[in-house]
């Protein structure tokens, strides 16, 4: 099962929460304990979101963009990784393992990526053959 964890913190100060060398040390040895176990397939931190956009789609049709910072937001996106474990619970105890800042409440989200067989019921062969045949096009791109 591959998932993504998306690391977010609440009512954060984006400007005072900046990376040093003791986060980026901590981080590191659990990104090593997560290589090291087969497990992360990829993640990176998130630039504030003073340097994003938002592109809204309204009910109504239209769209608009929304430059950053998300002064609004409960929560603010910091980083993600992806994994790939054997069930949501092995998931859940490696994000328990996860380090935290001190006086920074944060939570990680953990989402399954859906699968091609999630949609074999709902979808015809044509649509499936098309869309795995778009994911090996991407990875194939990727990897050149």
């Amino acid at each position: 099962m591959k998932v993504l964890v998306m690391i977010k913190s609440d009512g954060v100060d984006e400007a005072a929460a900046k990376p040093n060398d003791e986060m980026f040390a901590v981080m590191n040895a659990y990104n090593e304990q997560l290589v090291n176990a087969g497990i992360m397939l990829g993640g990176e931190g998130l630039k504030p979101s003073s340097e994003g956009a938002k592109v809204v789609f309204a009910t109504s049709g239209e769209t608009s963009v929304v430059d950053g910072p998300f002064t609004e937001a409960k929560e603010i996106v910091a980083g993600y990784w992806i994994w790939q474990v054997s069930s949501l619970d092995e998931a859940t105890e490696w994000a328990k393992r996860c380090p935290s800042t001190p006086g920074i409440r944060s939570v990680l989200e953990i989402r399954p990526f859906f699968e091609m067989a999630d949609f074999e019921q709902v979808l015809s062969p044509e649509t499936i053959a098309k869309e795995q045949d778009l994911i090996a096009r991407a990875e194939a791109q990727q990897n050149a």
